[in-house]
């Protein structure tokens, strides 16, 4: 017996817009495709971010020349160039960024090098009016090129006879992220910028997780390392860095309640400690005064790097614990998110850039918050999307772009094929089954 089920919906029904959606499709262009597949939960955080931030530069910088009002006009520039820059990375697809891996940590680390014995505070390059520190470039550069390299080391393996099982080991892989993280971190101590240095650490661990290194060799690892570490701290330290060495002492010793100078070394971290325990629940309030019970008003924050590696305190001086904790609640979905992105991610350098911007941005913040509140030593490492950073906001902007078009690329874009409409005696028929 056969039934014939028939639905007749009119031409101009609303019913007929899933047949009409998939008609289009069918004939999308790959742009429309990609612009489609965009993950609105990663543009929406991180744009959420950087609007926080610029109200948060106003106030911070308020007692620098020109004011407030002039940094945070400045990071609107900024934003205007990372957004393009992040648009762009999102629809290129990031397998194409392999190539740019070799010449930018070749760069990135010569250029850490030109400066490694500098004497200033602040290792940056000025070309043009235009700033940049080179061992963010380098640290950036080195993510691409492990997600790289480690997802060619087996394919590389299989085409190499009878040797070609050694890429293949645990080992080699070891070897290649210790040589690529390695270099720019002694260079970087070398420096005297252990905040930037430290950020290797969890970039290199991610990257030996999510690769796949088995657990033994990563315990064996971390034995060694404890083992390691008092030579490490007595004797390599003290040589590699004076500064590094002092504030980690001075750190120590607050730590332990000893006795520090607070008008001297211990000023700024006790300062800063103060400002963001006592703003309570809802804060000062945004650009508050030293009448408001302002620390950053009476210039005790650090005014000079406020707006930059200081600039947490001043948004929990004046929006208090509420304001603090919405801060990181913005920056654990956008983490989040990009985790999420990562478990999408159609071959391992996907997942392996996606992991090790997460670590990246996770270390930034942990060492930017964490030298506040007194769980790090002080650093100066900016705050991603939040501090006025200039070329740094752009480099975050292009490591999200590279983790959206992860997500973009998780599937095969279809080419580009016109589908003509087909004709049909009676409109109104558009679905015919027969159930037997």
């Amino acid at each position: 017996m056969k039934v014939a089920l028939i639905s007749i919906v009119p031409e101009d029904s609303v019913l007929r817009w899933p047949v009409d959606l998939v008609e289009r499709s069918a004939s999308m262009t790959p742009f429309l495709q990609k612009l489609l597949r965009i993950n609105w939960w990663l543009v929406a955080p991180m744009y959420g971010l950087l609007v926080f931030g610029v109200f948060a530069i106003e106030s911070a910088a308020r007692h620098l020349p020109g004011g407030g009002e002039s940094f945070a006009s400045a990071q609107k520039r900024w934003i205007l160039i990372g957004s393009a820059v992040f648009v762009a990375t999102s629809l290129i697809d990031y397998r194409w960024f392999r190539w740019l891996g070799i010449p930018m940590y070749a760069v990135g680390v010569g250029l850490c090098a030109a400066i490694m014995n500098s004497d200033s505070e602040v290792h940056q390059f000025t070309i043009g009016g235009l700033s940049f520190q080179p061992a963010q470039l380098a640290i950036a550069s080195g993510i691409l090129m492990l997600s790289w390299l480690l997802q060619d080391l087996p394919r590389l393996g299989s085409k190499i006879p009878k040797v070609g099982w050694l890429l293949k080991e645990p080992v080699v892989k070891i070897g290649i992220i210790g040589l690529l993280a390695g270099i720019p971190f002694l260079v970087v101590v070398k420096m005297g910028d252990m905040g930037s240095a430290l950020v290797w650490i969890p970039v290199a661990l991610v990257a030996l997780i999510v690769s796949g290194v088995p657990f033994r060799y990563l315990t064996c690892m971390a034995s060694v390392g404890l083992a390691v570490l008092p030579l490490l701290y007595f004797v390599v330290l003290p040589k590699a860095s004076e500064r590094g060495m002092a504030r980690i002492e001075l750190f120590l010793d607050m730590l332990q309640d000893k006795q520090v100078d607070v008008s001297g070394d211990a000023w700024a971290p006790y300062n800063i400690a103060i400002a963001v325990g006592h703003a309570g629940w809802s804060g000062t309030g945004w650009m508050s005064t030293a009448d408001q019970g302002s620390m950053h008003d009476r210039r005790l924050i650090p005014f000079h790097t406020a707006h930059n590696d200081f600039i947490f305190p001043v948004i929990a001086e004046e929006q208090g614990f509420r304001g603090g904790m919405l801060l990181i609640a913005g920056f654990a979905l956008l983490l989040v998110v990009c985790l999420f992105i990562a478990t999408a991610a159609r071959d391992p350098m996907g997942r392996l850039l996606v992991c090790g911007v997460v670590a990246l941005f996770f270390a930034h913040i942990f060492e930017n918050i964490g030298m506040c509140i007194q769980l790090m030593p002080i650093t100066g490492i900016p705050l991603p999307l939040i501090s006025y950073s200039g070329t740094f906001a752009v480099m975050c902007m292009f490591l999200l772009g590279l983790v959206q078009s992860v997500w973009i690329h998780r599937k095969p874009i279809r080419a580009y094929e016109p589908v003509a409409k087909e004709e049909t005696q009676d409109p109104g028929l558009i679905l015919s089954n027969e159930i037997r």
